[in-house]
């Protein structure tokens, strides 16, 4: 016996008919909102640093115990983001070569030229680190020891306070308009490998560069390179 089919119907207007629209302008993805343990994890870091600070002043320099307990923060959680006192003070400018001198320019940058901006922090900056190569070296290898101590424990606790990064997002204040949050991103964190002394290793130790004056042409070139190439035209020099 043949079973009658009942007849199959169909969505037209869904499946066939053409609808209109209007094209609009793309729109830059907003930014990823920052992890919120990272951000505890950095608050708690720099309380550590400014108690070993306020201690410093107060005149001798702290243990981690003794920073712990003024930041109220319990000893072992100190001691997985500063294992040794070196690590500390490193933080606490104990050791590392003062940087005020740059960051009283960087508080006053008065030109808006994002090049003119970056070499007078670049020329500040760099002679401080050649000048102070074995601080410089003994902070890179304290960083690297406090690495390895917290990713044994399978932590991923910040090493440093990242002044670097702000530096460079004021010296690129007048271009952030231009470009979108990735792409200022990108060009900061590029920029960031100039305006170091891990570049400064590099120079020495690799390109076996023995002048501070030839290494800064070597920064200064690369840091105008990098910077040209992650502004828009309109801000480029020309």
């Amino acid at each position: 016996m043949n079973r009658a089919v009942a007849p199959v119907k169909r969505l037209l207007y869904h499946s066939e008919m053409t609808v209109s629209y209007t094209r609009t302008a793309r729109r830059p993805a907003p930014p990823a909102p920052r992890d919120l343990r990272a951000n505890q994890k950095e608050r708690t870091r720099a309380a550590l640093v400014e108690a070993a600070r306020e201690l410093l002043r107060a005149g001798s320099p702290p243990t981690v115990a003794e920073a712990a307990e003024k930041a109220r923060v319990s000893r072992a959680t100190a001691y997985r983001y500063f294992p040794t006192h070196d690590a500390l003070l490193i933080e606490a400018g104990n050791i590392t070569p003062a940087t005020e001198p740059v960051e009283e320019l960087v508080r006053n940058l008065q030109v808006e030229d994002p090049e003119e901006r970056l070499l007078s922090v670049l020329d500040r900056f760099i002679p401080i680190v050649f000048a102070e190569e074995a601080a410089m070296r003994a902070a890179l290898r304290t960083y690297q020891d406090t690495w390895l101590a917290t990713r044994s424990r399978g932590e991923a606790l910040p090493v440093r306070q990242g002044r670097r990064m702000r530096w460079l997002e004021k010296i690129l204040e007048p271009a952030r308009k231009q470009l979108s949050a990735a792409e200022f991103r990108r060009l900061q964190c590029a920029l960031a490998l100039v305006l170091s002394p891990d570049a400064m290793v590099v120079l020495k130790d690799v390109c076996h560069i023995g002048s501070e004056k030839e290494g800064l042409q070597v920064l200064r070139w690369a840091a105008i390179a990098m910077l040209r190439a992650g502004l828009p035209p309109a801000r480029r020099r020309r």
